[in-house]
């Protein structure tokens, strides 16, 4: 008998729409790397192939470079509702972390931010460094769906796509009287968007407050606690979670 669909043991492989063909899977020359170098499976031992699109396969290794397509697995687990992320990036490799632990906890889009006191100025390395890590953490947090990492962009830009007419935006604030996010996500709509966004080390400058209230941005508390830049997405994105599973 063979190992039920969801063990532990059976290694997650994210694939692209071109590798697939009907039932055959071409495999990369990383993923023929890491099958049979680094776990050394044989032909005939299975894995999970996942499209990052929403769908898993039960997969088994056919030679040293293709795979077979068994059965289709019927697992969901992603949230209920898409989140997006956006999140002013830290300096040094901080956002390295907040992109794999984000993506653990369910968020979709991820956005980085040049805010006005962001000093890390990414290159197209750190950007395809960003998406291989997001791609990694779905595979290890067993998610169906890689989030998108999108170019970094201005608070400005960010919030002419994502604004108040297609979600339910929210922005975090270390101080002041502000509702705790978790009560807000209480009264949200259900099934719209949530857009949330954490702000920069010594927080948003009060133009960038004024700009994301001007766009309909729910000022927001993550608690009583100043949170470090890399904390608030991580805590954000936990209460989101917690909320949105725990209405089944």
């Amino acid at each position: 008998m063979g190992q039920p669909l969801n063990s532990p043991q059976l290694q997650r492989i994210a694939i692209t729409p071109a590798q697939q063909h009907d039932r055959h899977i071409d495999l990369n020359s990383q993923q023929i790397h890491y099958l049979s170098r680094v776990l050394r499976l044989k032909p005939g031992d299975r894995f999970i192939a996942l499209n990052g699109q929403g769908q898993w396969w039960l997969a088994e290794l056919a030679d040293d470079t293709s795979a077979t397509v068994l059965e289709s697995i019927p697992i969901h687990t992603e949230l209920s509702r898409s989140v997006i992320l956006l999140v002013a990036m830290p300096k040094g490799n901080g956002m390295d972390d907040i992109v794999r632990q984000v993506t653990e906890l369910g968020v979709a889009t991820i956005v980085p931010l040049l805010s006005d006191r962001t000093l890390l100025h990414p290159s197209p390395h750190k950007l395809e460094r960003w998406r291989r890590i997001a791609q990694e953490a779905t595979e290890q947090s067993e998610r169906q769906l890689i989030p998108t990492v999108t170019e970094p962009r201005s608070l400005g830009q960010a919030i002419e796509t994502w604004n108040s007419e297609t979600a339910h935006c929210y922005l975090c604030l270390a101080r002041g009287s502000h509702p705790h996010l978790l009560g807000c996500l209480q009264t949200a709509q259900p099934q719209t968007p949530i857009v949330l966004a954490t702000g920069p080390e010594g927080g948003w400058t009060p133009t960038e407050v004024d700009q994301a209230i001007a766009a309909s941005y729910q000022p927001v508390s993550l608690g009583k606690r100043v949170l470090r830049t890399l904390t608030a997405p991580a805590m954000a994105l936990a209460l989101i979670a917690a909320r949105l599973e725990s209405d089944g």
